[in-house]
């Protein structure tokens, strides 16, 4: 083999495998990527099926519901217009409570639950996840601009 053809085959080679370790990249990320999906649109139908992916708003107020010895929880989570059941089994973090925002990361289940596999509660009363936050900032301007065009209810469909 000329000293040519071996530095051709060794630039096809390296192109090659660089090709290979951008497409195996590419993949891992879109593998592990998670959306954010606002609690509107999930009751709304508008949400990846076959995915897990983050929702997020406030615990209703008595909602939380648990029964005595098991880890499963079943409570509401809302974004100010809709609300969607959550059910997670699990310790929850400290700082969950009714009232206050969290994001759950799962995927729908049967019978219009959301399954959450980890929630994550926010860390003080000044944070709130930039998700969470725009997603009921909308809403409520939408209900501010309702007041005087009528109602604007949650329409699950």
């Amino acid at each position: 083999m000329t000293p040519r053809r071996q530095r051709m085959l060794a630039v096809g080679l390296a192109v090659g495998g660089i090709a290979l370790a951008a497409g195996l990249t590419l993949r891992a990320m879109n593998e592990n990527m998670m959306f954010f999906i606002g609690v509107s649109d999930v009751v709304a139908g508008e949400y990846p099926v076959n995915r897990n992916f983050r929702v997020g708003g406030l615990v209703v107020d008595g909602s939380v519901q648990r029964e005595a010895g098991s880890l499963e929880m079943h409570f509401r989570v809302t974004d100010l217009r809709c609300e969607l059941p959550v059910v997670y089994s699990g310790v929850l973090p400290d700082l969950f409570r009714e009232g206050q925002g969290v994001v759950a990361h799962g995927r729908m289940g049967g019978e219009g639950n959301f399954v959450a596999d980890t929630i994550l509660a926010k860390h003080d009363e000044n944070y709130m996840a930039p998700e969470v936050a725009d997603s009921l900032a909308e809403h409520v301007s939408e209900q501010t601009a309702g007041l005087s065009q009528g109602s604007s209810e949650c329409n699950p469909s």
